[in-house]
């Protein structure tokens, strides 16, 4: 299982991190670093769910604590959006219309 993270500036104080495949255990540390990074350096940090096919109970609990530290967790409707509001992530849902939400 691996997860792709690929980083879209959308403007200086604002990034988009596209995630594709598993949020594991070891990925979801990395992605945590990296999005409290991002977050210390003054930036707004959201995170594009729509590729993702798997959460583990470390990566719930990474996207928890993102949320709670300002991230943005974006998510279309589905299994994987069912199991991070069931455990108490905020998202915000994306239309499945192919629109990423950003302008």
């Amino acid at each position: 299982m691996t997860l792709r993270i690929t980083r879209e500036e959308r403007s200086r104080s604002r990034a988009l991190l596209r995630l594709e495949g598993s949020v594991v255990a070891e990925c979801a540390a990395l992605l945590e670093r990296e999005c409290l990074g991002l977050l210390r350096s003054g930036g707004a940090v959201s995170l594009d769910l729509a590729g993702v096919n798997f959460v583990d109970l470390a990566g719930v609990e990474a996207l928890e604590r993102l949320s709670r530290a300002g991230v943005e967790v974006r998510c279309r409707s589905g299994p994987v959006a069912s199991v991070l509001e069931g455990e108490g992530v905020r998202l915000t849902r994306d239309a499945d219309d192919g629109n990423d939400g950003w302008p």
